[in-house]
């Protein structure tokens, strides 16, 4: 992998995970309002702050998730894998990962993963 498109994708990696700990810190403050902001009401609006909060949480999750995905990504780049398929050893193409940075296989691997996992 050269050394200036490392360079680009390790940026690019930086920016999205200060965007996603920005997006968590405000998305935490928007759960504490909702939970502070519930008082007795009736089951339809209890049930509708019940969806609120999960979807939240759920997208908080999916975040979280992307951080690991994104700090892993970042590791490697560090200790000279970056762009190496985590399964089978082969260069996954700069396409692939200007498209998905922090991806951890080929497209061939990627695939047959998702192929057994169904």
């Amino acid at each position: 992998m050269d050394k200036v498109f490392t360079e680009q994708i390790k940026q690019s990696l930086s920016e999205q995970k200060a965007e996603i700990i920005s997006n968590l810190i405000a998305s935490d403050e928007d759960i504490k309002e909702i939970m502070e902001g519930m008082d007795p009401k009736d089951l339809a609006d209890i049930a509708s702050d019940d969806i609120d909060r999960k979807m939240i949480e759920a997208l908080g999750t999916q975040e979280l998730k992307r951080l690991k995905q994104i700090d892993s990504a970042l590791t490697r780049i560090e200790q000279g894998k970056y762009g190496l398929c985590m399964k089978c050893g082969v260069r996954i193409p700069k396409d692939r990962l200007e498209a998905m940075p922090y991806a951890l296989m080929c497209i061939s691997c990627k695939t047959a993963d998702e192929r057994k996992n169904r």
